[in-house]
């Protein structure tokens, strides 16, 4: 018979759409010859939207749609922009007046690559940098099945300067992003068995064979070659090698069940005609990852930049606004303009509301997922086109000495990714500075 002090904390209960490990009880609690228990997991979330938010001047008759709030402090009041996040406003922080200042020249349009990267992309070739969710993959990724999650509402990778994903790999590549909730729930949760696994696992042996030869070859004709072409070989080497550690990791997991998660549990059929569902259902799908811990380490762009070609461009319209996304934020000068804005802005703001309570409302441990999360929300415009000044939200992390409850307008000196540091300090990740940081930002600090 088991005792009750030999409970593990990995026992399982089975409902509300998944299989739930139970929280740290106090029967779990190691005794003095026990083995140290498992740390819990630290994990880093960033969502990203486009063309700014509405700011109306001093005075005018719609500034209560003015996206940040009245006062600043601990004492800060919200608009009706963010009203719907009144109640977790102990575990968030609105910060106004940071930028990356690189990026303060190149057109409105062309930020999106640069939200999670601070890259200069000014120049006659483009070249972008590593964003921060996937170096925060390459430390704290290693323990699960998938090292990050990219999605956005448009998917794939779009056009240089004009992405439709927040993620960019070690050589400044974009990595393509999920947007369709059936596709993502089968890559995180479907079961492959009999034929279907046989053939993956074929599939994985066949591919690294391949890649053994690749670099087999390749190391023989590397001494022929001139300088130059050995950078063009080794840059080429570095992405054979970047997939081989993919296919690596891929079969290490193929031996390991997928956490059994309802499919009724999220809309798998939302779509982008109906925004509401469709970005409720994004944030389903992160939080079950994060709840199962298929993956620490999550992007979602919610429109890219790009105006009207992209999908995100009609949620306005779907949800009963005039115009779309792009044409909103253009007219947020004109009459009615930062009130049409603005209302938009708070149906943003109520689905982030919902993701949060949703992290808040699980237990882990001594405290909730959201404690053990660091989400970054923002926009890399103030209003369109102006790339100072943006629109942020920290939120989570406050078991990983994040303090919040306040409303930081800081000065534009200090860089964004200072932040970057906070974040990427508090969930584990080593390094002293990250593109054009100056230090942590200190007053996110609770020690």
């Amino acid at each position: 018979m088991q005792r009750s002090r030999d409970i593990p904390r990995r026992t399982f209960l089975r409902g509300v759409g998944v299989s739930l490990g139970l929280p740290l009880l106090e029967v779990m609690a190691p005794r003095a010859n026990a083995a140290p228990q498992e740390p819990l997991p630290r994990r880093i979330c960033a969502v990203y939207f486009p063309f700014g938010v509405s700011l109306p001047p001093p005075g005018h008759e719609h500034g209560d749609w003015s996206w940040f709030p009245r006062v600043e402090g601990r004492s800060f009041e919200l608009t009706r922009t963010l009203s719907s996040l009144e109640e977790l406003r102990s575990q968030i922080t609105i910060i106004g007046g940071l930028s990356h200042p690189a990026c303060r020249r190149l057109g409105g349009h062309d930020t999106g690559d640069t939200f999670l990267t601070a890259s200069d992309l000014n120049g006659a070739q483009y070249k972008n940098s590593i964003s921060i969710d996937q170096l925060a993959a390459q430390h704290i990724g290693k323990a699960t099945r998938l090292p990050s999650l990219t999605l956005s509402s448009d998917g794939g990778v779009g056009e240089p300067t004009r992405t439709t994903t927040l993620s960019f790999s070690r050589e400044g590549r974009p990595i393509p992003a999920l947007a369709n909730p059936r596709q993502i729930f089968n890559r995180l949760f479907g079961k492959e068995e009999g034929v279907a696994a046989k053939a993956e696992r074929r599939e994985l042996e066949n591919t690294g064979s391949i890649l053994d030869r690749i670099l087999e070859h390749s190391r023989s004709i590397e001494r022929r070659l001139g300088s130059h072409d050995r950078r063009k070989l080794e840059e080429y080497l570095d992405s054979v090698r970047s997939v081989e550690k993919r296919v690596e990791r891929s079969q290490r997991w193929l031996s390991v069940p997928k956490p059994n998660v309802d499919p009724g549990s999220v809309d798998l059929e939302a779509s982008a005609q109906g925004p509401r569902e469709y970005i409720r259902a994004m944030y389903d799908l992160i939080y079950l990852a994060f709840q199962t811990d298929t993956t620490r380490v999550a992007t979602y762009m919610l429109g890219q930049v790009a105006g009207a070609t992209t999908i995100a461009n009609s949620f306005p319209a779907c949800i009963g606004l005039k115009g779309n996304w792009h044409g909103l934020a253009h007219g947020a000068g004109k009459k009615g303009g930062f009130e049409n804005l603005g209302r938009f802005d708070q149906f943003l703001a109520e689905q982030l509301g919902y993701f949060l309570k949703r992290l808040a409302g699980t237990p882990e441990g001594d405290g909730t997922l959201l404690d053990r999360t660091i989400l970054l929300y923002g926009s890399s415009n103030s209003r369109t086109h102006n790339n100072r000044n943006y629109p942020l939200i920290l939120a989570g992390g406050r078991k990983l000495g994040i303090r919040h409850g306040r409303f930081l307008k800081l000065d534009e000196s200090t860089p964004l990714s200072n932040v970057f540091v906070t974040m990427l300090d508090r969930v584990g990740v080593p390094l002293e500075s990250f593109a054009d940081s100056t230090g942590e930002l200190s007053e996110l600090s609770s020690s």
